[in-house]
């Protein structure tokens, strides 16, 4: 079970966690993958983001246990928040994590702790100036994210995000990565005519890649045999193959059946269409056939995922 902490300061980003939390909540969904999460504050009381949106703590800060990935995440106001206790409160959390990420302005809240001396690390772009002033022996990057052996800081919400599914992609590998991210930027309804879905995936997958996907998407109730679908992209089959256990690990036709086999949960999760109506909306020939495909692949029946 990889177990990951959230720690809220008032004044954090709902953008910003949004994109931290919902690839793990996706990760677990898509792929039944053993994660869990909760969410503690510096003074155990509820944390109140930028918006006004109150989070409460699912437990006391000092409870919060081993954890494989702690996760600060604060925004406005980190200055104030830059004071002994919560310098205390973020050492004791660090000894007990394997990884220690700071999202948004929470880099800030490492170094005033000393979690960062002599390490390099980023921002959010609105305050680089000022955190390399404040912490000269900080090595600055203006990257959007940066790992620094167990330290790790990332900017806003699309560095976040990016960190996220880099992580996702160490610990899962990559061809989860790459399924966690196209359920945030796919819309299966016409994806290429309105610059959607895996084709938006710059930098995550080649351009052949994204190519492919989006052709699966296009044609996920119909499904194309593989030697139709590397045709259509100019490839042979083998080199389809290569293609994608090169950038994905995975066979293609692996991919292209957890992709409908991941519509076909959303599909049960979120609609009142029968399994056979799902079925064959997926590109299965009866519920049966889903059925049996979704047990193979996830060790339950669909229903039970729900």
């Amino acid at each position: 079970m990889v177990r990951v902490t959230f720690l809220l300061f008032d004044g954090f980003s709902n953008m910003v966690l949004s994109c931290l939390l919902e690839p793990l909540r996706a990760l677990r969904d898509q792929t039944q993958a053993e994660i869990g999460w909760q969410v503690i504050t510096p003074n155990d009381m509820p944390a109140v983001s930028s918006s006004g949106l109150s989070i409460a703590a699912d437990t006391e800060w000092r409870n919060a246990g081993r954890m494989d990935m702690l996760v600060v995440v604060a925004g406005y106001g980190f200055r104030d928040h830059a004071n002994a206790e919560s310098a205390r409160v973020l050492r004791a959390l660090a000894r007990q994590s394997d990884i220690v990420l700071g999202a948004d302005t929470g880099a800030w809240l490492l170094a005033d702790a000393g979690l960062l001396n002599e390490k390099s690390a980023t921002i959010h772009w609105t305050v680089l100036a000022d955190f390399e002033e404040q912490f000269p022996d900080i090595r600055m990057s203006h990257d959007g994210y940066v790992k620094t052996g167990r330290i790790w800081s990332c900017g806003g919400a699309s560095s976040a995000l990016d960190l996220m599914l880099a992580f996702i992609s160490e610990r899962f590998g990559p061809a989860s990565a790459f399924l966690v991210s196209t359920m945030f930027l796919q819309d299966a309804e016409r994806p290429q005519a309105e610059d959607r879905g895996p084709g938006m995936l710059a930098g995550r997958g080649s351009a052949r890649l994204r190519q492919v996907v989006n052709l699966m998407v296009e044609t996920i109730e119909t499904p194309l045999p593989l030697v139709r679908l590397a045709g259509r992209v100019g490839l042979s089959v083998r080199s389809l193959d290569r293609l994608f256990q090169e950038e994905l690990g995975m066979a293609p036709g692996r991919y292209y059946q957890m992709m409908r086999l991941s519509h076909a949960r959303e599909l049960a999760a979120g609609t009142r269409f029968t399994l056979r109506e799902i079925a064959l909306r997926c590109g299965y020939s009866d519920a049966a056939a889903l059925s049996k495909a979704f047990r193979r692949t996830f060790g339950h029946p669909i229903r039970k995922s729900l």
